[in-house]
């Protein structure tokens, strides 16, 4: 029991501190954080982030680190934004095929530009790491100056917009009423079905399971979490599209990790790369795949934050990746490496976002916000040092 409490308390943990914060907040604000057209806001622009956090847990959990995120974020969405407004319309002047300079196919082409975009430079680091064996810090270091002085090059310091109505879709529009609550029906169906699943599975085995009314507990908690999502976001206009995007990819990911031979070798390699080498793992491809995945990510953020913002400019996905970095870490990602969730790490990004959020509805100056917040990750660090300590 003490030891089933213990593993449970570590993720507990991080979501009362999410609750606190919350309550806090609206305390601090009269009211005003927990308004429905507050909490809507905060979960779309909070999902910006978490798309390079779901990334970055596979890296920070190989042991490696990524500095380059942001910058690629920002580029990706330059080259999204610069698709719409000059290039295609270039090429339909150019070959008459008129189609391609707006709506749908404008749109599919443009979020398809910038993932590419960072699938290939997340690439071209991860051969720098893997192959070169240049210590990932110093690659995505030099390739946040590359993408940033890219970035600045391509935009020429001046704003690209406007976008494309139906690109503007990817980070502007909400599901209707009757879809949202659809979707959390399910959602609350699958988290009941898969706990049962779960905990048969696990009997089977013969393996330890959580108490009954531990399980309950924690099933009947996610399953509240779930209706006061949907509720809140049906109170205002419905759930955002980019949260929706975010959940899918972070489920597609979170079985990925857990689920298949590729997750086991990213945390094996991040627990200790000698064992994972000697067990037969291909560590150099693991690590190359690890880059491309976050250079997705990062070319999914800066889709969605161009089109939430519907321009493109030269200071896009600024701190991004300080801050997905801070949401993994508080979100459990050991720096060490071998330790990380994704589902832990959005609960961080929630947090760094609502810090975000309530410090602007209180009216806090810009730098205190960088102040708390670099607070805040350093002692996140701390924790998991002495956590890890403890665990050795």
């Amino acid at each position: 029991m003490k030891g089933l409490l213990a593993v449970d308390m570590r993720s507990y943990t991080i979501v009362l501190a999410l609750v606190v914060l919350w309550i806090a907040l609206s305390l601090l604000s009269d009211g005003a954080f927990f308004t429905p057209r507050n909490l809507s806001n905060l979960f779309r622009q909070g999902s910006v982030v978490a798309f390079i956090a779901v990334g970055m847990v596979l890296v920070i959990a190989a042991g490696q680190i990524d500095l380059s995120a942001g910058s690629l974020a920002g580029l990706a969405g330059a080259i999204a934004a610069l698709m719409q407004v000059r290039w295609l319309p270039a090429l339909a002047a150019s070959t008459g095929w008129t189609a391609l300079a707006s709506g749908w196919p404008a749109a599919i082409l443009s979020i398809a530009a910038a993932v590419a975009c960072g699938v290939a430079l997340g690439a071209v680091q991860g051969v720098w790491v893997a192959y070169g064996k240049v210590p990932a810090f110093i690659v995505t270091l030099g390739g946040s100056l590359v993408f940033r002085g890219w970035l600045l090059g391509i935009t020429r310091g001046v704003n690209i917009a406007p976008m494309d109505p139906k690109f503007q879709l990817l980070g502007q529009a909400y599901l209707s009423t009757g879809l949202g609550t659809t979707l959390g029906m399910i959602a609350v169906a699958a988290v009941i079905a898969y706990r049962i699943y779960s905990r048969i599975n696990r009997q089977r085995y013969g393996l330890t399971v959580r108490p009954v009314w531990l399980e309950a507990l924690a099933t009947v908690g996610v399953c509240a979490m779930i209706i006061f999502f949907v509720t809140q976001m049906n109170s205002y206009r419905g759930i955002p599209v980019p949260v929706i995007l975010l959940l899918a990819l972070a489920g597609l990911f979170t079985f990925i990790t857990t689920r298949t031979q590729f997750g086991r070798h990213v945390y094996a390699i991040g627990g200790n790369i000698e064992a994972a080498r000697l067990s037969g793992i291909n560590i150099r491809q693991s690590i190359f795949k690890i880059f491309m995945v976050v250079g997705a990510m990062a070319g999914v953020s800066g889709a969605v934050l161009s089109a939430r913002l519907n321009v493109a400019t030269a200071n896009a996905g600024s701190q991004f990746e300080l801050n997905a970095i801070a949401a993994c870490v508080i979100g459990g990602t050991s720096l060490a490496g071998g330790e990380g969730s994704i589902p832990m790490a959005l609960i961080g990004a929630l947090i760094m976002a609502s810090v975000d959020n309530g410090m602007s509805l209180l009216n806090v100056e810009s730098f205190w916000q960088q102040i708390i917040k670099g607070l805040i990750l350093a002692t996140a660090v701390l924790i998991d040092v002495n956590s890890r300590k403890g665990r050795d």
